[in-house]
């Protein structure tokens, strides 16, 4: 979903002027079926089968929104490369550390809800196909086990099951600059407007992960039962939009159900393609 101006987001929709579906999905959701997939097929992450899907899709239709280094590694592996030596070669050997591995993993936190050490090992091992790199890795596992703890506390107070996400998050996401990020989150107030939370955290402009997923992870908790409130607040900040809504809309999804998405809007919103 695109808006001409992220500022419009309230207005266009109170006015019910969105446009006419399909809803072209990014590279986001891409890689989440792909996800999907290997843990339907295995129950849980075959990293080799995961980076086999990954690139099946990328080279199916690669004008999907793939950011460059996600293109280098992809077609890699996809000329011969083990997806181990692609991914650590990336940026000079340093491994990425892009909001990619965050952006695709909500469902991964939503399989495993209730054994958040699991979800944490399954999340980094799904970070780790295409994003080696430590901060790359946990902002996979901060989005998880988000996801997790959404899951697992549906219908229960948005309130406190927004305080818990952020706690289990700050608590299990692993050391370095995501989780200061994640820290600095959970200390903002929800009171405050997501132009100054993106200010402060940051809201993917470096397409990191600790430029991104401290913002995503506030605007979750704002947000955590109303989709489109969510939605709107994420578009406020700016920054990696397309990214940015897909972590907040898989956390928030996994807390207020298919129901609680607007009916309009997924009538409107792309066939999803899985594959066997």
């Amino acid at each position: 979903m695109h808006f001409s101006r992220p500022a419009s987001a309230r207005e266009r929709i109170d006015s019910d002027g969105l446009p006419g579906g399909p809803w072209w999905h990014t590279d986001d959701t891409e890689m989440a079926m792909a996800i999907y997939e290997v843990l339907a097929w295995h129950g849980g992450i075959n990293q080799d089968s995961l980076a086999s899907r990954f690139t099946s899709r990328f080279m199916d239709e690669p004008d999907r929104g793939y950011g460059k280094m996600a293109r280098m590694i992809l077609q890699a592996i996809h000329y011969g490369e083990d997806w181990k030596t692609a991914s650590r070669n990336a940026f000079s050997g340093s491994g990425s550390m892009g909001n990619g591995g965050a952006m695709r993993v909500a469902p991964l936190g939503a399989y495993f809800a209730g054994d958040h050490q699991q979800v944490v090992r399954e999340a980094k091992l799904s970070a780790e196909v295409t994003h080696s790199h430590p901060d790359g890795i946990a902002g996979a596992v901060a989005v998880a086990v988000a996801a997790s703890v959404a899951t697992e506390n549906r219908g229960q107070d948005a309130k406190l099951v927004a305080r818990r996400l952020q706690e289990v998050a700050c608590e299990l996401t692993p050391e370095g600059d995501t989780k200061r990020g994640v820290l600095r989150a959970a200390k903002l107030p929800l009171e405050a407007t997501p132009q100054i939370a993106a200010k402060i955290l940051g809201s993917g402009f470096q397409v990191t992960a600790p430029d991104t997923v401290p913002f995503t992870l506030w605007c979750a908790a704002r947000h955590l039962d109303n989709y489109t409130d969510a939605m709107v607040s994420t578009l406020l900040g700016e920054g990696d939009c397309d990214t940015n809504c897909a972590i907040v809309g898989g956390i928030v999804a996994c807390f207020v159900g298919r129901e609680g998405i607007p009916s309009d809007w997924l009538a409107a919103s792309e066939r999803l393609k899985l594959k066997a």
